[in-house]
């Protein structure tokens, strides 16, 4: 990782990379003791194979896509309002999720988020 990177620079990489379902490429944004966190605090995962493990079935969605909305940027947080798109048990859809990011050291130290409710795909007529 780049430890000369900005913040917001770090956290449109990691974004880049999961629009390209690069799982090797995302994991390399993260610091190898990060942690996940389902806001406020309950912890998803504990360090890079934990998220590893976490997230690689949802790289394979061919639909996985997450939309910017709005990027906020203080300091080492950064904070991303993002609409996704995935592929849940219940078929494909969207959600809103708020994702706060604290970048040590040009990589992700903390990932924090906020789901919104699904928003399934309506059945296509034919």
């Amino acid at each position: 990782m780049n430890k000369n990177a900005s913040p917001e620079a770090l956290i449109q990489k990691q974004l880049d990379a999961y629009n390209a379902r690069d799982l090797d490429a995302w994991l390399a944004t993260y610091a190898p003791d990060a942690k996940q966190f389902e806001f406020p605090a309950t912890l998803r995962a504990d360090g890079i194979r934990e998220i590893c493990a976490r997230s690689a079935v949802r790289f394979q969605e061919p639909n996985l896509h997450a939309q910017l909305l709005h990027r906020t940027v203080i300091g080492d947080i950064v904070i991303d309002h993002e609409r996704v798109t995935r592929t849940f048990p219940e078929g494909p859809g969207t959600l809103e999720m708020l994702a706060t990011y604290r970048v040590v050291g040009g990589a992700i130290q903390e990932a924090s988020f906020v789901f919104g409710p699904k928003q399934l795909d309506e059945p296509s007529s034919r």
